[in-house]
């Protein structure tokens, strides 16, 4: 939800301790956490209420995002590049059970390594 790193989070709590003190830190934190989970409960519940009184399914809404997913460059990359019959097969050019010492018996010359971060 939030983009916040561990760098963040120490400024906050150094400034949280300055603030606060160390006896109170705990007790604000802990306010804190209890107000937001309050505030996401309220935006939950008024997020189902528009869509009761407009009659809105969000299911259909939330499926539609998921399969949006499947449409990531690189879930497409490697779908389009694996090949379901090579594993019930063997690759053409593969040496099957002769020690013949060529070049197509190495697995890099049958088919290129795949690497999924340069899609």
């Amino acid at each position: 939800m939030f983009d916040i790193g561990i760098g963040e989070i120490a400024v906050i709590a150094v400034i949280g301790l300055l603030v606060f003190g160390p006896e109170r830190l705990p007790r604000a934190a802990a306010d804190a956490a209890k107000w937001l989970r309050q505030i996401r409960g309220m935006a939950t519940g008024a997020r189902q209420e528009l869509a009761d009184s407009a009659g809105l399914d969000l299911t259909d809404a939330v499926d539609s995002v998921k399969e949006l997913r499947d449409l990531h460059p690189r879930k497409l990359a490697a779908s389009l590049l694996e090949d379901p019959d090579d594993e019930d097969s063997p690759r053409p050019g593969k040496a099957t059970g002769s020690t013949s010492g060529s070049a197509s018996a190495s697995p890099s010359a049958d088919r290129p390594a795949f690497d999924p971060d340069a899609t």
